[in-house]
């Protein structure tokens, strides 16, 4: 089945300027992730950015980068341009690899793609993983998600979701009789529903929880998930995991 991949890269980061291009194990970060796209069963891989530094040094180890504007909201909004610029068909499978994920399997790209293709109802697809440890639930870079009988998301919260008001109040352990799962940022989507998702209104819960997927959820539309075959690796949001994938990395 094929799918088209857009890397999202901003320059600008809070906690981490630079990060697209910050080295790991001698490769700009942005490289590491385009050469992890380019393993899986893509057809087309582009980066997206609107800084010439990142299109400077992607186009220098060979990648497809599309010149997008600095006015976007998120990530998704970057990729409906890309849409829109290189005239994606409507049922073209477009995913959603973000740029701080250097160690991402290519597998869970091919998982998302699939999943979108089984579920045509949907009009996103993305990832979860079983929450084990306490402080996951508590930590706010810890994205958590609940679902329905069917997989498909019900909300996304940097709280902790489900709250369990008779239990937590006294002890912050996870009882084995709910589970919680995290959400793994991995998104897939029809090329048709990236073009109506720049026209939706952005919402306060997606601006106040900073967290794009909830404009898709505010508006209606739905999200299939499906539980992560493997482990989708160590992303790179603080300089301590910036450390931690240079050692995974060999630098």
């Amino acid at each position: 089945m094929p799918f088209k991949i857009v890397i999202p890269a901003r320059y600008a980061s809070s906690r981490l300027p630079g990060k697209p291009l910050l080295d790991i194990a001698g490769k700009p970060m942005i490289q590491h992730v385009f050469d992890r796209a380019s393993e899986s069963d893509a057809g087309t891989v582009i980066i997206a950015t609107d800084d010439q530094r990142i299109a400077d040094a992607a186009t220098a180890f060979g990648a497809d980068v599309c010149m997008t504007s600095a006015e976007h909201r998120s990530g998704t909004d970057r990729l409906a341009e890309v849409a829109m610029l290189r005239d994606f068909d409507n049922d073209d499978i477009v995913i959603n690899v973000q740029g701080d994920e250097p160690c991402l399997p290519a597998l869970l790209i091919n998982q998302v793609a699939a999943d979108l293709a089984e579920y045509p109802q949907a009009d996103m697809a993305s990832l979860f993983s079983h929450i084990h440890e306490e402080k996951q639930v508590f930590d706010p870079n810890v994205v958590k998600v609940v679902m329905d009988l069917q997989g498909y998301a019900l909300y996304f919260s940097r709280a902790p979701i489900p709250w369990m008001r008779n239990h937590f109040h006294q002890d912050k352990t996870l009882p084995p009789e709910l589970p919680h799962y995290r959400h793994i940022g991995l998104y897939g989507y029809r090329a048709s529903f990236l073009k109506h998702y720049a026209e939706m209104t952005p919402c306060s819960l997606e601006t106040e929880e900073s967290l794009e997927q909830l404009r898709v959820l505010f508006h209606g539309r739905k999200i299939h998930m499906s539980e992560a075959l493997i482990s989708a690796g160590h992303g790179v949001d603080t300089e301590a995991d910036l450390l931690e994938v240079r050692s995974m990395l060999g630098q």
